[in-house]
């Protein structure tokens, strides 16, 4: 199976998302280190989900600002990829040898912020993810905003994507690839995938 971009999954809390997107192609599978998310999936529990999945990348996310904290997560997880929220850790975080994730919240910043970001803090990113944590809707204004920056940037695009706009958000704007979201089980092993099937089925390869 094959996809027609980068694919990250974010916020993966079950094995049945996992296997599912694993099947499906996808490049990344990212799980919540923090034990305040909803999104937490504990050690023991991200185990078992990775023992199932092969041939992807794993990515360990949190929005600590804390270092030593960080290289604890680390240590336990020990996941392929981190992602973090914070630009500043870059640098430090770079000495540890993995690729790097930087998260940028849309709803939080201004386009001039966003352009200033990329210009003067993301170096040392493997990819930056744009999300919002807001309901956003990819207006002119933004597609004018990242086009320049996808071309030059590594950008994976994380909001405002749907099955019926998924190919014309990747023919407008360069970007590396896209990122969407898990969703939790109804139970164990009993899972309607939704909008994730319907959007990764739009860009499998024929």
């Amino acid at each position: 199976m094959a996809l027609q971009t980068i694919v990250k999954i974010s916020n993966v809390t079950n094995l049945s998302d996992a296997r599912y997107c694993a099947g499906m192609g996808v490049d990344m599978l990212g799980f919540s280190m923090d034990e305040d998310a909803p999104e937490y999936v504990d050690p023991k529990k991200f185990e078992e989900i990775r023992s199932w999945v092969a041939g992807i990348k794993i990515v360990g996310e949190t929005t600590t600002t804390d270092t030593e904290h960080i290289e604890r997560l680390l240590d336990t997880y020990q996941p392929d990829v981190l992602q973090v929220d914070e630009a500043a850790l870059l640098p430090f975080l770079g000495s540890f040898g993995k690729p790097l994730i930087l998260r940028v919240d849309l709803s939080q910043v201004t386009l001039d912020q966003l352009k200033t970001l990329f210009q003067t803090s993301s170096a040392g990113a493997d990819f930056v993810l744009l999300e919002s944590r807001a309901p956003l809707h990819i207006d002119d204004d933004l597609k004018q905003t990242l086009q320049p920056l996808a071309n030059r940037y590594p950008i994976l695009l994380g909001t405002g994507i749907s099955a019926q706009n998924v190919h014309h958000l990747l023919a407008e704007l360069p970007v590396q690839g896209i990122a969407l979201s898990g969703g939790e089980e109804e139970r164990p092993g009993n899972k309607e995938f939704g909008e994730l099937m319907d959007i990764l089925e739009a860009i499998e390869e024929e």
